[in-house]
């Protein structure tokens, strides 16, 4: 793995993710309470032995470029590695911002040909999902491959939302096809039990969706790139472009979980799926496969008469006597008394408030960090910093489906409340 380079996209502008991506970029947005979704392609390349690895972002890099820098000296404990970000730049030779996948990776094409490695291992930063790309790459090396497609087993719903594979029996890329309907959508269906799904799984599962993650061969990647400089989507272009060529296109089936962190709802219930018993769908308790994050040395949560089921608690929480039920919690969240917490994410703070300013604050008519007593919350987003007074509601009583209320703090995406980063809520708020 010392022969191979990760790239790792960081997405466009997060529009479907927004507000979450208002003042971050995407592979930025916390993730279970403690994380960020960049963590998750970091950590999969280190459990995998490699340790070279770019991040490619185009918009709000500030907090991206400070969780690497203060999480990742791979110089140290995990070997001579790097973790760094390369943001979008115009050039005299490249004047406009990123325009594609394929076209972020051609536009510093120039930094990565400078390394001596024989694959370049492509990822996105919005996934979520454990995979050993060891086992990926010497898959593609195996079969000769000039790429190496990861293929993911969906059922008739799903396979719209994805570009699919025709493969052989072998799992050879003979057609590809970008979000088929209808009968070009039929044609598209494999055997998948040839690649160890079980006759029930397959028969339920028979296509295979691109995952957006790639092995390619060196001179296979920068070929493709410079062929023709108008293709700039891997998935819509380059890989139908490889196929009219004759390489050697190879898919490597993970039927294992994996979620596309790509919409407000997706992150929702991701987030809250971890706290499933006994077995979530994906677990953070693999210490053969760790998932690393930044260290912050915070102390113990300290429940005080709370009552909880359900849910994850970051450390370094305060949480007097409430109700917390099927939540995640991330560090630092201060709950108030005789608060109810449903179905709701709390993304915590970046700071304590001392019960001084915390007093002070109210005296003035101010509202401290968290979430303020005697308040409810249901099926919501709170991010980072919010200050939700006392005596608040958040329901969304309308059943509103999408609304933008920034004026006052909060978005409603999917049906769900998001309370925007460092927002207030005036005490007695009902949404």
């Amino acid at each position: 793995m010392k022969r191979v380079l990760a790239i790792i996209l960081g997405g466009g502008k997060g529009s479907r993710l927004y507000p979450l991506t208002k003042m971050r970029a995407k592979p930025a947005v916390p993730l279970a309470g403690k994380y960020r979704l960049i963590d998750i392609p970091i950590s999969n390349c280190i459990n995998s032995g490699i340790n070279k690895m770019y991040v490619l972002t185009q918009f709000n890099s500030a907090s991206l470029n400070r969780h690497i820098s203060q999480t990742y000296n791979l110089s140290a404990p995990f070997g001579q590695g790097f973790v760094e970000v390369l943001a979008a730049q115009q050039t005299p030779e490249s004047p406009s911002w990123f325009e594609g996948t394929a076209d972020a990776v051609r536009k510093y094409q120039w930094i990565f040909q400078e390394w001596d490695v024989d694959e370049y291992l492509i990822l996105s930063g919005d996934q979520l999902y454990r995979m050993d790309y060891s086992l990926f790459v010497n898959h593609h090396r195996s079969t000769n491959a000039d790429l190496t497609v990861a293929a993911l087993p969906v059922d008739k719903n799903q396979a719209e939302s994805f570009g699919l594979m025709r493969t052989d029996k072998d799992g050879l890329i003979q057609e590809f096809s970008e979000k088929p309907t209808g009968d070009a959508l039929k044609a598209m269906a494999v055997d998948t039990s040839r690649f160890g799904l079980t006759k029930e799984s397959a028969t339920e599962k028979p296509y295979l969706a691109s995952m957006g993650i790639y092995v390619f061969s060196r001179k296979a990647l920068f070929e493709l790139l410079n062929e023709n400089t108008s293709h700039t989507d891997f998935g819509k272009e380059v890989i139908p472009n490889a196929l009219y060529r004759g390489d050697i296109l190879q898919s490597y089936v993970f039927n294992d979980y994996w979620e596309d962190i790509g919409t407000i709802g997706a992150f929702f219930e991701s987030n809250l799926a971890l706290t499933q018993q006994p077995k979530p769908p994906f677990s953070f308790y693999d210490e053969q496969f760790p998932i690393y994050t930044r260290a912050r040395y915070l102390p113990p949560s300290k429940l005080v008469d709370a009552q909880i089921t359900n849910s994850i608690v970051g450390e370094g929480s305060i949480l007097k006597s409430c109700s917390i039920h099927h939540c995640v919690l991330g560090v630092r969240s201060r709950i108030e008394s005789d608060v109810v917490l449903q179905d709701t994410l709390v993304m915590g703070s970046d700071f304590y408030e001392s019960a001084e300013e915390r007093n002070a604050l109210r005296s003035g008519g101010g509202i401290p960090l968290g979430v303020g007593e005697s308040t409810t919350v249901k099926r919501a987003i709170l991010d980072k910093n919010t200050r939700i007074g006392n005596n608040v509601t958040i329901i969304n009583k309308d059943n509103v489906e999408e609304a933008d209320r920034s004026d006052e703090g909060f978005y409603i995406r999917n049906g769900i409340v998001v309370v925007v980063k460092n927002a207030t809520i005036s005490d007695g708020t009902i949404i």
